[in-house]
C-alpha cells in the first residue's frame, strides 16, 4: 500500500510544511466517544491538491496521508499551525463534529473554513446531503462502507480501514472544486461566507455547564421543577467533564427529570422512583442529588425560556402559505428549503410584527425573506399551474 501513515512528528512536520504551499487542504478525522465525554481522536486524514509539475503517480502517491494522533512519538502541533493557517483553506464535509474536536484539542478552530455539506445544500443537493453520494453524483464512483464501524481506537488498522479512512478526504478535493466552481458561477460564494461564520464561532463549541438544562426536553416546566432540573443538568455535565464520561453514565435525562418532578428529600424517597430505582444511582450521587435539590431551592434558576407562541388560525393559515412560498422559492434557486428557513422561522414571520430570524436576514432575505414579508402585507399571491406554484405580484391600492 502506498499511503503514507504519519506517526512521529518530524514526519507530520515535513507534511505539513508542504500543504502550507497549497490554496486549500482536505480535512477529516476518525474519533471515539462511545465511553467518554470527550472525543478521542484516533486519526487525522489530510489531502492536497496536485502541485505544480507534479505526475500523476507522485500526486496518487504523496497527494493525502494519515496522521496517527495514538501514536507514542507524535506531537500534533505542526497539524495544529497549520489548521491556524489563513492562507490555506481547510475543506470539511459535515465539519462541525470535525472542527470541535480541533477546537478542543487546540483551543482554536480551523480558518479558514470551508464546508461541502453546506455548499451542497447552497447548490441544491437537498439537505444534508451525506459523503457518499456527493462522491456518486459529482467523482462518479462509491465507496466501500464496510469498515464505517470500525473501532479507530484499536491498533493496527487494517490496509482496507486506513483505504476506506484516507476516500473521506480524497474524493472531497473534486468534489471542493466543482461545488466551490458551481457557486462561483451562480454568484454565491459568499452565501457560503456568511454560513461559516457559525462554525468558525469559538463559542460554537464551547460547552457551559449552565446552560446543560437547554438540552432537557421539558414541556412548559413548572416554576420549581425547572428550577431543580436545571441545577441537577448543570451537576450532571460538570461531572461528566470531570469524570471524562457521557452524560447518561452519571443520569439519564429520564431519571433526573423524575427526581426534579418529586424533589425528594432524603434517600430513601429519592431511590424509590419507578425510574431511579432501575438506575441503581450509587450513594455519593445519591448524596449529591440531594445536595443539588437542596441548594436549588434557595438558588436562581436560569431564566425560562419563553414558550413559543401558538399561531391562531388565521396565522396558521399564513404559516402554510409562506410554506409553500418556501417549497417554491427555493426550487427556483435550487437551494435546500431547509438552509432557507426553518418551520419556527415560517411560524415567527407569520405570527410577529418583527420576527429576528435568520431567514429574514442575508442571502435568505434575498432569495424568500422579502417575498415572505410581501406576501404577509398582501402584496404577493400564489397561484399554481402544472409547472408548479405561481408568485404573483398584487396592484398596490
Amino acid at each position: 500500500m502506498n499511503l503514507r501513515v504519519v506517526t512521529t512528528t518530524e514526519e507530520l512536520a515535513e507534511i505539513c510544511r508542504a500543504y502550507a504551499s497549497v490554496p486549500y487542504v482536505t480535512v477529516d478525522t476518525e474519533f471515539m466517544r462511545e465511553r467518554t465525554y470527550w472525543p478521542i481522536l484516533c486519526l487525522v486524514q489530510l489531502g492536497r491538491p496536485r502541485f505544480d509539475g507534479e505526475s500523476d503517480e507522485d500526486w496518487q502517491r504523496d497527494g493525502a496521508c494519515i496522521v496517527d494522533p495514538m501514536a507514542p512519538d507524535i506531537s500534533l502541533t505542526p497539524l495544529f499551525d497549520l489548521m491556524a493557517d489563513r492562507n490555506v483553506l481547510k475543506v470539511f464535509h459535515a465539519a462541525r463534529q470535525d472542527v470541535e474536536i480541533f477546537h478542543n484539542l487546540a483551543g482554536a478552530v480551523p480558518v479558514p473554513l470551508y464546508d461541502t455539506q453546506v455548499a451542497a445544500m447552497v447548490c441544491g443537493f437537498g439537505d444534508q446531503v451525506g459523503y457518499e453520494r456527493l462522491v456518486r453524483a459529482i467523482c462518479n464512483e462509491s465507496l466501500d462502507k464496510s469498515s464505517r464501524f470500525t473501532d479507530w481506537a484499536k491498533r493496527p488498522l487494517t490496509d482496507k480501514q486506513l483505504d476506506y479512512a484516507v476516500g473521506d478526504v480524497t474524493h472531497l478535493r473534486r468534489i471542493y472544486e466543482v461545488l466551490s466552481a458551481r457557486l462561483a458561477e451562480a454568484g454565491r460564494a459568499n452565501w457560503l461566507v456568511e454560513e461559516m461564520a457559525v462554525l468558525t464561532t469559538p463559542d460554537t463549541y464551547d460547552i457551559q455547564p449552565e446552560d446543560a438544562w437547554k438540552r432537557l426536553k421539558m414541556r412548559s416546566p413548572a416554576p420549581k421543577l425547572f428550577a431543580v432540573a436545571c441545577a441537577l443538568a448543570e451537576w450532571r455535565e460538570r461531572e461528566a467533564q470531570r469524570r471524562d464520561v457521557p452524560r447518561s453514565r452519571i443520569i439519564k435525562d429520564d431519571v433526573l427529570l423524575e427526581i426534579a418532578a418529586s424533589r425528594p428529600t432524603n434517600a430513601e424517597a429519592l431511590t424509590s422512583g419507578r425510574m431511579s430505582r432501575r438506575a441503581g444511582l450509587p450513594r455519593d450521587v445519591v448524596q449529591d442529588l440531594l445536595r443539588i435539590i437542596q441548594e436549588s431551592a434557595s438558588g436562581k434558576a436560569p431564566a425560562r425560556p419563553k414558550e413559543a407562541v401558538k399561531p391562531n388560525a388565521a396565522q396558521s393559515a399564513l404559516a402554510d402559505l409562506l410554506r409553500t412560498l418556501l417549497k417554491a422559492k427555493a426550487a427556483e434557486a435550487e437551494v435546500a428549503e431547509r438552509l432557507i428557513a426553518s418551520a419556527a422561522d415560517l411560524e415567527r414571520i407569520a405570527i410577529e410584527a418583527e420576527p429576528d430570524v435568520p431567514a429574514l436576514g442575508g442571502w435568505r432575505r434575498e432569495v424568500f425573506g422579502a417575498y415572505a414579508l410581501r406576501l404577509k402585507q398582501g402584496e404577493l399571491a400564489l397561484s399554481a399551474n402544472a409547472s408548479g406554484v405561481i408568485v404573483i405580484d398584487l396592484p398596490s391600492e
